[in-house]
């Protein structure tokens, strides 16, 4: 079974006039554990694709089906609830709460499924220790460098172990030393939890390390040989 599958997605948006089509028929499928990056050009249609894939969007046309079921007529709530409990997000931002420290902000989606806080705390530090953290769990995110920001939002993104990840230009902010090290932790964190990864990236070198590159272009997704 796939983790991921997009059936003939479609996404238009009006603009006076005029409609501009950014996702044209697109079919994607990811295996558990695959680690897929998606290219292009900006305004081609990347993040679209990404907030469809994160039930964060509707296509006007197609289906999607995550772990098995198909949430192409799902509710708000069905949406939410998996959000919740089966992806992951990291953005170019990080987007931590800033008034929590490291430990608290991955305590926190922790709390939200309902996990006991002593288990839950115990991962949060055994994740921060994975991290490189563990001599930062009571820092808030204004005493930490943009690395170590971004890399406690890889971990939130997978503490409760999601089916997929999803990942939004994640090193954009950050210089090339910590972009390297961010990429290397996000892959190696998700192949030790064999969590399949859609990374979103204009970095051809980072996307050369996943498993397979995708360029987004005219609407379609075609596979592309790494060099």
């Amino acid at each position: 079974m796939h983790v991921l599958e997009l059936s003939k997605i479609s996404k238009s948006y009006r603009s006076g006039s005029s409609t501009l089509s950014v996702l044209d028929g697109l079919d994607l499928t990811l295996k558990p554990g695959e680690i897929c990056s998606i290219i292009g050009q900006s305004g081609c249609g990347k993040s679209t694709l990404l907030q469809i894939a994160g039930l964060l969007d509707n296509p006007d046309s197609g289906s999607i089906t995550i772990n098995g079921v198909n949430f192409s007529k799902a509710s708000d709530v069905e949406r939410t609830v998996a959000r919740r409990s089966m992806l992951g997000f990291v953005y170019q931002f990080h987007h931590l709460l800033p008034e929590f420290t490291a430990l608290e902000n991955l305590l926190i989606p922790q709390m939200i499924l309902g996990k006991k806080i002593d288990f839950a705390k115990k991962y949060a530090k055994a994740m921060l220790a994975a991290l490189g953290l563990e001599n930062r769990i009571n820092h808030l995110p204004s005493q930490l460098s943009g690395g170590e920001q971004q890399r406690i939002a890889i971990g939130r993104a997978i503490i409760n172990q999601p089916k997929l990840l999803l990942a939004d230009e994640l090193t954009g902010n950050l210089d090339p030393e910590n972009a390297a090290m961010v990429m290397e932790i996000l892959l190696k964190m998700s192949r030790a939890l064999k969590l399949t990864v859609m990374l979103v990236t204009h970095n051809w070198d980072l996307a050369c390390q996943t498993d397979k590159v995708m360029l987004l272009k005219d609407g379609k997704l075609a596979q592309v040989e790494k060099k």
